[in-house]
């Protein structure tokens, strides 16, 4: 498909946007990065997500594609030819997006809950982030990858929030390579991919934007 066009639209601390990025990277698809703060409702993300007015937005020829893992799986399909991401098994393919739901319904709340609150409601979070982590971790267990011996789609749907790992445990005042060994062992090795790494930001760039964050939250 060399003469596809495909812009992602994106802002950089984004979890959801660094999966998609992953995922193009997978497949060796050229793309235009556009930038998109996501508190600035710009023309074409109106234009191209008018529904939810979010970001990533992935846009293939003039079509837009919304919402993380529906991209993932659409990734998968139309570049089908390198790198599944998804299992082919439809049973295996239905725990990965079990799971792949478990992140973003469960998972998601408290990992940034942990950073934006204080007091009582902060240990409750914290408590359920770690709940969350150790679940995980289960899920994981001694495999390489969480679908076995192939890097794939929950492990790209859990490495976009990798960047905000660090974030997490400073505020939560915990250690996740002391906690969850195993689940440090497999960042490890999800970190040996080119893909993974150029699609990550700096996490200390995000504890940056966390402060930021913080203030805006009334938890400075």
């Amino acid at each position: 498909m060399a003469n596809d066009q495909v812009i992602l639209l994106d802002y950089w601390p984004s979890m959801f946007g660094m999966r998609t990025k992953m995922a193009l990277a997978e497949k060796g698809v050229k793309y235009e990065y556009k930038e998109t703060d996501p508190w600035v409702k710009t023309p074409l993300l109106i234009e191209m997500n008018p529904i939810h007015k979010k970001i990533p937005v992935l846009i293939h020829n003039g079509k837009p594609i919304c919402e993380s893992l529906i991209q993932l799986e659409y990734i998968d399909e139309v570049w089908s030819d390198a790198s599944p991401i998804l299992p082919s098994d439809p049973y295996q393919k239905s725990r990965a997006r079990f799971w792949a739901e478990f992140i973003d319904k469960k998972f998601y709340d408290p990992s940034w809950k942990v950073w934006a609150t204080m007091g009582e409601e902060h240990a409750a979070v914290k408590k359920e982030l770690l709940e969350h982590f150790k679940t995980l971790e289960t899920e994981l267990g001694d495999k390489p990858y969480y679908g076995g011996e192939v890097f794939g789609y929950l492990d790209i749907a859990l490495m976009g929030y990798y960047s905000w790992f660090k974030a997490m445990e400073k505020f939560g005042e915990f250690s996740i390579e002391t906690e969850f060994p195993k689940l440090t062992t497999w960042t490890k090795r999800c970190l040996e991919r080119e893909s993974v790494v150029k699609a990550l930001a700096d996490s200390d760039r995000i504890i940056e934007y966390v402060y930021v964050l913080r203030k805006q939250f009334g938890a400075a």
